[in-house]
């Protein structure tokens, strides 16, 4: 089992979000409902719910997939940045991790390296460019490799298509690629849905260490089980809405429960 820092050794709030509120985007959307929530230095935060309850829109709304009205909705290390995309909340220190891996996370018949390069915002990239801005690929393959290494991937050949991998491998390439950046934020949509419980384990273990090495992580997962070995602290999202957080060791399954059904009565 997986250890956490005591309470105590939490430091500055790194994600903050206040009464956030997006219509929704499609008729299948689930629109959010004044959510608020702070995310500090070393902790967890896992968001439990079924699924259509708001889980993919606020996925999307944190990670700037779709910019909302207000900057101060979403504040990243005290700046604003509600009104701005993926890109400059990368440049904060923030990472992503969407739930779908194929097409979303990764371009599936491009190569691990060059998925790599497109995950990195253009600061990130300077370390794979050399004169005139071409692309160093041993740089790159190096550091894909590393990822690979730290995050024990399996696959055949030193740099293949990521659609050559198993679910749970490149699962754990596109946790690993975002952790290989220490990102100050973390913010993880399904972290291990679909994957063996090998690589469920590995992927959960470094999300807590990240935590450990004193990031903000929001974990969303519909896994109790999996929250309840990751999380420092857990809320609950129903109907858009969501409560607010409690300490892991205060919640049991049935309370998660009952604030899954009747969240949005209250």
């Amino acid at each position: 089992s997986v250890t956490h820092p005591e309470r105590s050794d939490k430091g500055e709030v790194q994600l903050a979000v206040a009464n956030l509120s997006v219509a929704p985007r499609t008729p299948f959307a689930m629109p959010l409902r004044d959510v608020s929530m702070a995310v500090r230095a070393g902790e967890i935060l896992a968001i439990a719910g079924v699924a259509g309850n708001g889980q993919s829109e606020l996925f999307d709304a944190l990670s700037g997939e779709y910019p909302v009205a207000s900057a101060e909705a979403i504040v990243i290390r005290k700046k604003p940045v509600g009104t701005e995309g993926i890109t400059a909340r990368r440049l904060l220190g923030a990472g992503f991790v969407p739930e779908e891996r194929h097409g979303h996370a990764a371009v599936s018949a491009m190569k691990l390296s060059d998925n790599l390069v497109l995950a990195r915002s253009q600061s990130d990239r300077k370390a794979f460019l050399g004169l005139l801005g071409i692309i160093r690929h041993g740089a790159v393959k190096s550091a894909a490799r590393r990822i690979s290494e730290a995050m024990d991937v399996r696959k055949s050949g030193d740099d293949p298509a990521a659609g050559s991998l198993s679910g749970g491998n490149l699962q754990k390439f596109i946790v690993g690629r975002e952790l290989d950046r220490q990102p100050a934020v973390l913010v993880v949509n399904q972290p291990t849905w679909g994957v063996d419980a090998g690589a469920a384990s590995r992927i959960r273990q470094a999300l807590v260490d990240l935590a450990k090495a004193g990031s903000a992580v929001v974990v969303i997962s519909q896994d109790l089980d999996e929250i309840f070995e990751v999380a420092t602290d857990i809320a609950v999202i129903s109907e858009g809405r969501l409560s607010s957080p409690f300490p892991a060791g205060e919640l049991t399954r049935e309370k998660i429960g009952l604030l899954m059904g009747g969240l949005h009565q209250s």
